[in-house]
């Protein structure tokens, strides 16, 4: 799985072929087939490996702005330590959409991003550490969108710093760059005069 990894990463899904990836591995390709009878058998697993790597970056301890935080430092750790993995998941995403199966597996991953990124705004908002106008569950599809469109469309600057300036502005529009927690107004201050 891993040496199909590296194979997208370097040469994209049109330079997939399971003799190479055998040999990759160090194994014979009957051996291979036995673990991944066909190719997309492969390909789910590549994706099983890649979305592991960004289950990395949700923490399940603190509150959840700190579980918030720490995604997005997550995110920023795995640009610098396996920027090949955002390469991998833009060819994912580009061949998902011809390839239903694959369309079903990226859908689901998706899906739980999203659920996830909507819950802990969600509970942020609640504690107060979040503006009240900010809508969990537009902003997760925010954060998903523009996190994707990083890694499919990467820009003239690398992906690395793309990442970095998405970041930064959607840190910028939560507010997590501030380090003070921010206090809902009293009733008393909101009470028109």
């Amino acid at each position: 799985m891993r040496a199909a990894y590296e194979v997208i990463a370097t040469r994209g899904f049109e330079g997939l072929r399971t003799r190479e990836v055998a040999g990759a591995a160090g194994v014979n390709i009957a051996t291979l087939h036995y673990y991944f009878p066909s190719k997309e058998d492969l390909i789910k697993g590549v994706v099983g490996y890649a979305m592991s790597r960004f289950q990395t970056t949700l923490a399940s301890n603190g509150s959840a702005i700190q579980r918030l935080r720490a995604h997005i430092q997550g995110l920023r750790r795995l640009s610098r330590e396996e920027p090949e993995l955002f390469g991998v998941m833009g060819e994912l995403m580009m061949r998902s959409a011809r390839d239903p199966a694959l369309g079903r597996v990226v859908a689901k991953t998706n899906e739980f991003w999203h659920g996830t990124l909507r819950e802990m705004l969600r509970a942020a908002r609640a504690d107060g550490d979040l503006p009240a106008e900010i809508e969990p569950d537009g902003m997760a599809a925010v954060i998903v969108a523009t996190l994707k469109g990083v890694y499919l469309v990467p820009g003239n600057s690398g992906p690395n710093e793309d990442l970095e300036k998405a970041l930064r502005q959607l840190e910028r529009v939560l507010g997590l760059t501030a380090r003070t927690r921010r206090r809902r107004p009293s009733a008393k201050a909101t009470a028109p005069r």
